[in-house]
């Protein structure tokens, strides 16, 4: 094969992925709902975030319900002011999943300090995961907490986050390297959706909630 035909091929190859990836971006974009972080306020609990984990998406044939993230915040408190910032930017990142804020003592009353920020994640009208006093042990990262939403299930995983992430790693790959990663891109898919599908323990840094609580009347074990 000459040069010339080689960078013929080589040039329809990369158009026909610009086109698969116009058109996922485009799928992602019509089924992407929220994209925002929305305050609500004790009585909008139920409705805004056990309730609304219940729906499933236009697109889901899985019926997986919503991915709902509940960041209870305090103000002025520096781990959750970082935090915060962080739930902004996934709540771009991810507008496929729902982040609401509430103060954390307007959520559950009385609830302490050192609780401070608490986030709770939903989906199908469950509990999966009560995250407390995220980074008052040390600093945490965007990245750390982005993973621990991942594993539980709050945020779903899309083409188009994969297929940025493998553009990063074949940067640094030789060409006859780009084949495998091309066929492997599926299988990535599959792990990766069983993994958002995994359910970790409920509660990171805090103590299990006693049964029979109720996450409407806010009876958790602090």
């Amino acid at each position: 094969m000459s040069e010339r035909a080689r960078d013929d091929e080589e040039a329809r190859r990369i158009e026909a992925q610009q086109r698969k990836r116009v058109e996922q971006a485009r799928k992602e974009d019509s089924a992407a709902r929220f994209g925002r972080v929305y305050p609500i306020g004790r009585e909008d609990y139920t409705r805004e975030v056990t309730d609304a984990s219940r729906i499933d998406a236009e697109d889901d044939d899985n019926e997986r319900g919503t991915g709902v993230v509940c960041f209870l915040y305090k103000d002025g408190i520096p781990r959750s002011d970082r935090t915060s910032k962080h739930i902004r930017d996934l709540a771009s990142k991810y507008p496929r999943t729902k982040f609401v804020s509430i103060v954390g003592d307007k959520c559950i009353a009385d609830l302490p300090d050192s609780r401070v920020p608490m986030i709770i994640v939903y989906r199908k009208g469950e509990i999966r995961n009560q995250i407390i006093a995220w980074g008052a042990d040390r600093d945490r990262s965007q990245e750390e907490l982005e993973a621990i939403l991942l594993v539980t299930g709050a945020l779903d995983i899309t083409e188009a986050h994969l297929l940025a992430q493998a553009d990063a790693r074949d940067d640094d790959l030789s060409d006859e390297d780009e084949e495998e990663i091309d066929n492997d891109k599926s299988s990535r898919m599959r792990s990766a959706a069983t993994s958002v599908n995994a359910r970790a323990p409920k509660n990171i840094r805090g103590p299990a909630r006693k049964s029979g609580d109720s996450d409407s009347d806010f009876e958790f074990d602090l």
